[in-house]
């Protein structure tokens, strides 16, 4: 599967995309959270809120989350490295480091998904 993504200022034509593609946006999550839980959907958006800035302010500090089942947030560091600008026909271009957020998956999610 592969997600299309388009600027369009028609709104229908963006949610028909996402529904295709089956993306769940995150009124949607908040939704599912607020069936799930018998929270509201106030509720359940500050509970998202909450969970997402912990683990942004964790990542930030270079922390590791880790959620037995779920999976792994970290944060692991590209070296610098040479690489090719495609619009300026193989021009070399210096590419520098940084830092990314990655996610690794759990067993639990890994045998669910199969």
């Amino acid at each position: 599967m592969f997600n299309l993504y388009l600027r369009s200022n028609n709104e229908n034509t963006i949610l028909l995309i996402n529904k295709i593609n089956k993306i769940m946006n995150k009124t949607e999550l908040i939704e599912k959270i607020a069936a799930g839980s018998g929270l509201s959907k106030a509720a359940a958006k500050k509970a998202l809120d909450a969970t997402t800035e912990a683990i942004k302010a964790a990542l930030v500090a270079g922390d590791k989350v880790q959620l037995i089942g779920f999976g792994t947030f970290s944060v692991t560091e590209r070296p610098a490295r040479v690489g090719v600008n495609p619009a300026k026909k193989g021009q070399k271009i210096n590419i520098p480091a940084k830092k990314v957020a990655k996610f690794k998956v759990g067993a639990e999610l890994a045998d669910a998904v199969k």
